[in-house]
């Protein structure tokens, strides 16, 4: 996050109930088929852009990354995995338009390799995640679920995954309330 302070206390995620993450991505093949890759490589900034539009959609945040020269991609957190589905097909996004670009391609034979696509979609458990973030702003699914003071969830990782949810009717309400971070001193283990 460009311009984001560091919180100088250990964090973790303020994250409730299952969290949805992507992974989206391509792989440049050939370099010299840059009018095959360049549009692929563009796509994806401009559906980041239409989802920041419309937080309704339910993108929380999203971290981009390569892997090499060649391979580019995109973390994102969902909202829930109905959200994620609802964007994916819904017709009036740049998203559906695209695929059918790709899909049209694919049946007429002229997709020749020039560019790989891919995408893993996770639901994970409440109690199969946990996270700490030192000296860091928010960062993945702390920047998607906001932070709270590490000793909130444990200081340690198996006290963060033993972490639950008290299941209530404002939980929703509850978890927006979380994304700031309380002033405080760093804990002493991690």
């Amino acid at each position: 996050m460009p311009g984001t302070n560091a919180t100088a206390i250990r964090t973790t995620a303020a994250a409730e109930g299952d969290v949805t993450v992507l992974l989206i991505g391509m792989r440049i093949n050939h370099f010299w088929a840059v009018h095959h890759w360049l549009p692929v490589f563009l796509a994806m900034p401009r559906m980041l852009r239409e989802l920041a539009k419309d937080p309704e959609r339910g993108l929380l945040s999203h971290v981009l990354l390569t892997a090499s020269p060649r391979t580019y991609y995109v973390v994102q957190y969902w909202e829930s995995k109905e959200k994620l589905y609802e964007y994916a097909h819904s017709p009036d996004m740049f998203h559906h338009r695209a695929w059918a670009v790709i899909n049209r391609k694919e049946r007429k034979g002229q997709v020749r390799g020039h560019v790989g696509l891919w995408h893993e979609a996770y639901v994970v458990p409440e109690g199969s995640y946990e996270s700490i973030y030192a000296d860091m702003p928010p960062f993945g699914l702390a920047a998607a679920h906001g932070q709270v003071p590490l000793e909130r969830r444990g200081k340690r990782a198996r006290d963060r995954f033993a972490y639950r949810t008290r299941k209530t009717a404002g939980a929703a309400e509850a978890r927006t309330d979380k994304r700031v971070v309380a002033p405080g001193n760093a804990p002493d283990e991690g």
